[in-house]
């Protein structure tokens, strides 16, 4: 069944929403918040009363979330065919960017809560290597959608797609170019996100088909309901594929990561999300944290000194174990060279 979810909010007369990605780092964690107990972005209809699209989408933030916000960029515009209003038009909704400091982020007294976007694209963390999930579930799972094309062109350049998007070795044989391997690129996480929708694989898609798996299943067999006596015993592919969303919000998270993590290659965005204060390892790990991927130490600190992305405060934390770390803080100017520098990350191990 599709999660557009057309019923959860009343019909109105406008054709236009802004919807927000607000993005934290808590405990070296990305967080997104989310309103109707993670279902959704914080969203509301474009309002004659708003004198811009970035004024609406910062009202509504604050009347769902009581969240402060920080650095706020469009990020994209996207047509739900699935919602109407009341004259039948479809809906235009108008996404933002938006990043908040840790030390911004609150208990809040709303309904919005912080979630680990890793809970909706569990996929994505490559932190302690690829995720187990992509070779015992999606890569047979999207083997069987590419065999499925009726036409042979069709079916080889769906093994293309996902060898590209997936960062996987194909055999010669299912991927008739002999050329099977891959490497896992982070910032395309849309790209794999709507993969999984066009093949059906997530609660999302409008020809969602649930698969069923066993608990104690091995990676290379995956089965239909009627094999199992009790659904007790299995867990669908919605279940382990994150969780799903009204309106189609996590192809909007989804947008937002793979901007996120596209421009911290060249742009130092990260200062949006750091307090103002901070060692080295937090700085590295919070980079982590946005890229899903761990960074090689040196590489990362020898373009730290060679872009001059920092300064040293003069003292030091106070670690309980171990030699305290020495503190650094941006450069003074760091958010107006954000604009030109072309500084890169180093990359993964």
């Amino acid at each position: 069944m599709s999660l557009s979810y057309s019923h959860a909010h009343q019909q109105g007369s406008g054709t236009t929403e802004v919807v927000a990605v607000l993005v934290a780092i808590t405990n070296h964690t990305a967080r997104v918040l989310t309103v109707d107990q993670g279902k959704l972005l914080p969203n509301g209809p474009l309002m004659p009363l708003h004198r811009s699209l970035q004024a609406g989408v910062r009202q509504w933030v604050e009347e769902q979330t009581q969240q402060p916000m920080g650095y706020l960029e469009q990020l994209y515009t996207f047509v739900d065919t699935n919602r109407r209003n009341r004259e039948g038009h479809a809906l235009v909704y108008v996404s933002y960017l938006g990043l908040v400091q840790e030390t911004q982020t609150q208990q809040l007294q709303t309904q919005a809560v912080w979630c680990d976007w890793y809970d909706y694209f569990p996929w994505e963390n490559h932190l302690q290597g690829m995720p187990e999930i992509i070779t015992s579930l999606i890569v047979p799972a999207l083997f069987a959608w590419a065999d499925s094309a009726e036409d042979a062109t069709v079916k080889h350049r769906r093994y293309q797609r996902i060898r590209l998007c997936w960062g996987i070795t194909i055999d010669s044989d299912s991927d008739s170019d002999g050329n099977g391997s891959s490497d896992w690129v982070a910032e395309h996480v849309l790209l794999r996100y709507e993969m999984l929708y066009e093949a059906g694989l997530i609660a999302e898609a409008p020809n969602y088909q649930p698969i069923y798996k066993s608990r104690h299943q091995s990676s290379s067999h995956l089965n239909s309901e009627h094999q199992y006596e009790s659904n007790e015993q299995a867990v669908t592919s919605a279940q382990m594929l994150g969780i799903p969303m009204y309106y189609d919000h996590r192809r909007v998270i989804a947008t937002a990561i793979s901007r996120l993590r596209a421009k911290i290659e060249y742009r130092p965005l990260i200062f949006g999300l750091m307090s103002e204060v901070f060692t080295l390892s937090q700085l590295q790990q919070s980079v982590e944290a946005l890229s899903g991927i761990p960074l090689h130490k040196q590489n990362f600190r020898r373009l730290l000194d060679s872009q001059n992305l920092v300064l040293p405060t003069g003292e030091s934390s106070s670690a309980q174990r171990g030699r305290p770390a020495k503190l650094y803080r941006f450069a003074h100017d760091i958010e107006l060279q954000s604009l030109l520098m072309d500084s890169r990350l180093p990359k993964r191990k």
